[in-house]
């Protein structure tokens, strides 16, 4: 793959992780001076490697006098810091000063800016109203909303108390919501009563009078005023008479405390896909996320007290729970809430210059859909302060590092990452003093023994094969809820490979020690026994300017797999010979013949979740006449139908 960026030396010198080097080197007496040096001594000496990132940091806990990992070959079953105490929200508040925490946009045109310190008091008043309303150490608290100033509050005085917090984003409809709450009981529930988007006002009152009709355990709804300025709380139907709003929630001027809690104790519930049943209640412990975090913020991604960081991400994204932590440096997070098209491609991308944006962080398929558009923000847009882009959720495909550099700035760090709401981080993401090549993510994560394995359990190189991690790292989950022996934890990442974590992903390791990530590997396509990894169709197919996306699956046919591929045409395409010939000459051309679909069928929508990923797997199902067992974690669940019963697909 090319070279497409190169650090000056001074970003270099300047970036955090050298500077990391050399405080290392100065206590340890190391000689590190790379990033492959540093990279293999965090392997091979991971409690120094993890002790140092926490005092870099300026991580506030009591570590305690023992071992900072406790069993250091079992997986699971490895402590991170097993004797030390801390409170998350305490590093993440350790700034009390006049420097802007948060800036909110919407894409109704409100701005507001809160402070540290007035993020800081507004996080005293609300754990107080949470203490008042009976809340303690690992209880829930749940949240029903957008990506507010609000929610960063209320999860922060959770954490405060040493509860813990899990959110959904107002999208999810009333049985996704009861899918993952109603597992885990919250006392206490946030909903706004209302969100925007595309142009839209939708409400959330409603929805949310459904879900607590069966919550029956929720001491205390809080209603915070977005859309209107006094919500009626009648909406909530019988729920009422547990609800306040936000303003009347907890007393101000309250002195703000932080419970300390061993390393380990839960912080979030994040929530599996849920697309073949009921969602996996995955919780993570506070010290491993902080740590974790802290290291991936600091030294891959650079970020310092200077920088304002944007994601675009739902509370219901682990990005959001990811973006939440910035705080720990002292950085100002920008927040929206809205549509990113409304009311055109730009509006993204004007946030970005009016708020002097230095870190943009998005989605793979966000890029292509602008690629596709043919739209170039820095025609539009003032982007002089953006230095770093942060891409996830899917393989960003070489086309679209080529749209990056081409349409966005040529002086980038363009970071695609990848890891999981598994891991709440990464397992590869950037590296500030490496170059960028085209298609391939810069590094695999300081501290994370990264490797792709074959299907007998070896290790490969220059293949592509199954990724893993054969040894512990800080934020896998503490486990899942509701699993007393550990046994769904163990079945989800551990037998496949006894003793390695298992991640589910297909990919290969490059010559420049970068990754690129072929798919899902239980989506990959197996026709005559040769596997084939979905995004290397996907790169081919979607560089055509005719087709808007597409999604490749096996079928089960003859005694072996064929590949189908559907598309999503652009408006006015029509799917003839024609264009099934081009699209199999060019997969062909880009790729090998066996990734040559054997069937192309047009469709005019694609299921996906409610995070944005395409589902290869529902519709896999659909093809074969099986079930899709959790229509509610579709964000477009009749997209399902237009792949029933297709004669196509019979002969």
């Amino acid at each position: 793959m090319s070279e497409l960026w190169r650090p000056s030396a001074g970003r270099i010198q300047d970036a955090n992780l050298t500077r990391f080097m050399r405080c290392v080197n100065a206590r340890r007496g190391t000689r590190l001076d790379s990033y492959e040096a540093l990279y293999a001594w965090s392997l091979e000496q991971p409690q120094d490697f993890w002790r140092e990132v926490a005092r870099f940091a300026d991580l506030r806990a009591a570590w305690g006098s023992g071992a900072a990992l406790e069993h250091p070959t079992a997986m699971p079953g490895a402590r991170f810091f097993p004797g030390a105490q801390l409170n998350f929200a305490e590093n993440l508040l350790k700034f009390d000063d006049g420097e802007p925490a948060l800036v909110f946009r919407n894409e109704a045109g409100a701005r507001r800016v809160i402070s540290y310190r007035e993020l800081r008091e507004e996080v005293a008043r609300i754990a107080d109203g949470l203490a008042a309303a009976g809340v303690e150490a690992g209880d829930r608290v749940a949240g029903f909303l957008p990506n507010l100033p609000e929610a960063t509050i209320a999860m922060l005085a959770t954490a405060s108390l040493g509860a813990i917090w899990s959110s959904c984003s107002p999208d999810f409809g009333v049985h996704g919501v009861l899918d993952r709450f109603g597992q885990i009981a919250p006392k206490v529930l946030f909903t706004a009563d209302g969100y925007f988007y595309a142009g839209k006002t939708l409400d959330s009152l409603g929805p949310m009078a459904a879900v607590l009709e069966r919550l029956a355990g929720v001491a205390r709804v809080v209603v915070i005023p977005y859309v209107e300025t006094a919500p009626a709380l009648a909406r909530l139907g019988a729920a009422a008479q547990r609800a306040l709003p936000w303003q009347d929630f907890g007393r101000p001027g309250r002195r703000l405390t932080f419970m300390p809690q061993p390393f380990n104790h839960p912080l979030y519930i994040l929530y599996s896909s849920g697309t073949t049943g009921v969602p996996k209640c995955i919780v993570h412990g506070a010290g491993g996320t902080l740590l974790q975090h802290v290291k991936e913020h600091l030294l891959h991604v650079d970020l310092k007290r200077s920088d304002r960081i944007f994601y675009y991400t739902t509370c219901g994204w682990m990005m959001w729970n990811w973006l939440m932590s910035a705080l720990a440096t002292g950085a100002t997070l920008v927040l929206y809430d809205g549509s990113p098209f409304h009311p055109d491609a730009a509006a993204l991308w004007h946030l970005a210059g009016e708020e002097r944006v230095t870190i943009f962080g998005t989605s793979a398929k966000y890029l292509s859909a602008l690629q596709k558009r043919d739209y170039v923000p820095a025609r539009e847009t003032d982007l002089a302060a953006l230095h770093t882009l942060l891409s996830t959720g899917s393989p960003l495909l070489p086309e679209g590092f080529d749209y990056v550099y081409r349409a966005v700035k040529a002086d980038l760090q363009l970071s695609s990452i990848s890891g999981g709401t598994d891991i709440v981080s990464c397992f590869a993401l950037g590296c500030p003093i490496r170059p960028v090549y085209r298609g391939e993510i810069q590094c695999r994560g300081l501290g994370m023994a990264v490797d792709i394995f074959d299907e007998a359990g070896k290790p490969l190189r220059g293949e592509r094969g199954e990724l893993v991690c054969t040894a512990p790292f800080p934020s896998m989950p503490v486990g899942f809820w509701n699993d007393p022996d550990g046994a769904k934890y163990r079945a989800a990442y551990f037998e496949r490979f006894p003793g390695v974590w298992h991640h589910g992903d297909y990919a290969a390791i490059t010559e420049h020690d970068g990754l690129v990530i072929y798919g899902r590997s239980d989506a990959v396509l197996n026709p005559g026994g040769v596997r084939i990894g979905t995004a290397e169709i996907y790169s081919a197919v979607e560089a055509l300017p005719q087709v808007a996306e597409a999604l490749a699956v096996g079928q089960d046919w003859q005694d072996d797999v064929r590949v189908v591929l559907f598309v999503r045409l652009q408006p006015g395409v029509q799917l003839d010979e024609a264009l099934r010939r081009q699209i199999r000459e060019t997969i062909r051309a880009q790729t090998t013949a066996r990734h040559v679909p054997a069937r192309i069928v047009a469709v005019p929508d694609i299921p996906r979740t409610l995070s944005g990923k395409l589902t290869e797997l529902a519709v896999r199902n659909v093809i074969h006449g099986l079930p899709v067992k959790n229509h509610d974690a579709l964000a477009n669940p009749g997209a399902l139908e237009h792949f029933r019963n297709l004669p196509e697909l019979q002969s």
